[in-house]
């Protein structure tokens, strides 16, 4: 996993680009009409329910736009909220609230369903051991908020990006000429690397589970579209030899009988791609 000063570098390249977008050479909308030196307060409030999340994102923000805002936070990342409460109040130049208020509110809804999403799953697996990861399938260019959003939720973050873990899937497998030469030579270049980045492999049936198990240094293998009971069959070929991790159209529905076949991992590119965003209001008060 990327190490927190990459995260934090991650964000602040989020944000810088997201307030060059948006703004450009200016919040024309305000400078007309609102005096430079104008001040204000605007709430941020809730009018949905679930999981919210960008509390601190938020802070970060309004911090990159004017550090002179005050926000008095009332409700933190990772609480559940219903339609009515107000997570936080921000104060200062008016002007400064406006060229803030839709990146914070962009952000938010959408990390606060994310949040709210993988809450869902991790508490139906509650009492297995198995835990829920997210995956690449994210929105491009807010990567981090959304893995953010997912550990807000109690889930885990899987693999950051393509660099931070090796994970070889069926075309690495196909195009190399089979898991076991995949392996091989995936491990005489870390070697020929000097690199220490964990092995993946993915498995789309038990014998090929079975050949996976032949090669040494394999960290976890995906086990991917099974079926329930050849995913039991799989744990127990695998045993402790290393890692397991379901993956493959696994939803609220399914996740449960998954996780009781065993794995320690259950992966969902559900709770980045698939959700509804949460109803905030930024508003004057």
């Amino acid at each position: 996993m990327i190490s927190q000063k990459k995260f934090n570098k991650e964000i602040a390249v989020i944000i810088a680009n997201a307030i060059r977008e948006d703004v450009g050479d200016g919040d024309h909308s305000s400078l007309a009409c609102i005096s430079e030196d104008a001040t204000g307060t605007a709430k941020l409030l809730v009018k949905d329910e679930g999981i919210i999340a960008g509390v601190d994102f938020a802070r970060q923000v309004f911090d990159y736009v004017d550090p002179g805002l005050q926000m008095d936070i009332r409700i933190e990342d990772g609480t559940y909220v219903k339609e009515g409460d107000i997570v936080f109040y921000i104060s200062g130049l008016s002007q400064s609230i406006l060229k803030s208020e839709r990146l914070v509110l962009n952000s938010m809804q959408r990390m606060s369903a994310i949040a709210t999403k993988t809450e869902q799953y991790v508490r139906l697996l509650k009492g297995t051991g198995t835990k829920i990861l997210d995956t690449r399938k994210t929105t491009p260019g807010i990567r981090a908020l959304e893995k953010w959003a997912v550990k807000i939720g109690g889930g885990e973050n899987h693999r950051f990006a393509l660099y931070d873990m090796i994970m070889l899937k069926d075309n690495h497998i196909d195009f190399c000429g089979g898991i076991t030469k995949a392996i091989a030579k995936t491990k005489e270049y870390l070697e020929d690397n000097s690199m220490d980045l964990k092995i993946i492999v993915e498995a789309r049936n038990l014998d090929e589970i079975e050949e996976i198990l032949k090669s040494k240094g394999v960290y976890r293998i995906l086990i991917d579209n099974f079926n329930y009971e050849d995913t039991r069959k799989a744990v127990e070929m695998i045993g402790d030899k290393c890692l397991t991790e379901s993956s493959g159209g696994i939803t609220l529905e399914t996740v449960r009988k998954y996780a009781e076949c065993g794995v320690n991992y259950i992966s969902s590119g559900a709770l980045t791609h698939s959700v509804h965003n949460m109803d905030l209001s930024l508003k004057a008060v």
